[in-house]
């Protein structure tokens, strides 16, 4: 993975004409052998605490209580933390919850890998979420994201439902309203193992198992670099000056 540029994989023009543009679809973009399977997501799931909103199930756009899959656990300390259930864990999943994991590139080498062959391509940070799922129930609705993203398809199949844009470059903490959601999707994708999807912030879409058959994928959130950040950084630009001779460091 650490030979291979992303951006080659989905497109010699990917650069020039789909970066931060429009969605792009490419069936047999990677080698996903050996990134991340099911017995990787077990050994992480029974390895670590993972506590919401890291690790999370969500059905129909809602996210699910903590209570539903997991048992408190108090320790010597008087510290009570929520220790996975399994049977329970496997019920939700069977009645059609999604697990999301964040930042799994952290828990997980071959997904680190991945995320630094995208940061050397792309230039900014990235981070790794994976997402599991058993029916073809939508864990998250119809939704838009605030920042681009690069899907893999690990195993299993996934249904993406594409709906265009209403508010197009939105911003993390937007003050815009993105209005209501198209009701008609303006393409309907099903991504197989090594497949890649390229999504634009704002782009509304859902996802769900393909016919009911198990799946699991992988969401490379890329940074979104914005002229408030410029501004941002020159404010604390001018902080540093105003401050460093008089050693005030009130705003």
């Amino acid at each position: 993975m650490t030979d291979v540029s992303i951006a080659a994989c989905l497109g010699e023009d990917f650069l020039a004409q789909a970066l931060h543009r429009e969605y792009r679809y490419v069936p047999g973009a990677l080698d996903v052998a050996g990134l991340m399977t099911w017995d990787d997501l077990n050994r992480i799931l029974g390895s670590y605490r993972l506590k919401p909103p890291r690790m999370r199930l969500s059905r129909d756009g809602e996210t699910l209580l903590i209570g539903g899959y997991t048992a408190p656990v108090a320790t010597r300390r008087h510290t009570v933390w929520h220790r996975l259930h399994p049977a329970e864990l496997h019920a939700r999943l069977k009645e059609g919850a999604s697990l999301a994991l964040d930042s799994a590139d952290e828990l997980h080498s071959p997904l680190a890998r991945l995320v630094e062959a995208i940061e050397r391509d792309l230039r900014t940070r990235v981070q790794a979420n994976l997402y599991a799922s058993w029916t073809s129930t939508e864990g998250f609705g119809v939704h838009w994201d605030d920042h681009d993203t690069i899907v893999v398809q690990l195993d299993g199949a996934k249904r993406w439902r594409i709906y265009g844009t209403t508010r197009r470059y939105p911003l993390y903490r937007d003050i815009e309203d993105p209005g209501e959601a198209p009701t008609e999707p303006v393409a309907e994708l099903v991504l197989h193992p090594g497949d890649a999807l390229y999504m634009p912030r704002g782009v509304w879409h859902a996802v769900s198992a393909d016919q009911g058959v198990r799946s699991l994928h992988v969401t490379c959130g890329l940074q979104t670099h914005t002229p408030t950040d410029l501004m941002a950084w020159v404010c604390e630009q001018l902080r540093s000056t105003l401050t460093a001779g008089t050693g005030d460091t009130r705003v």
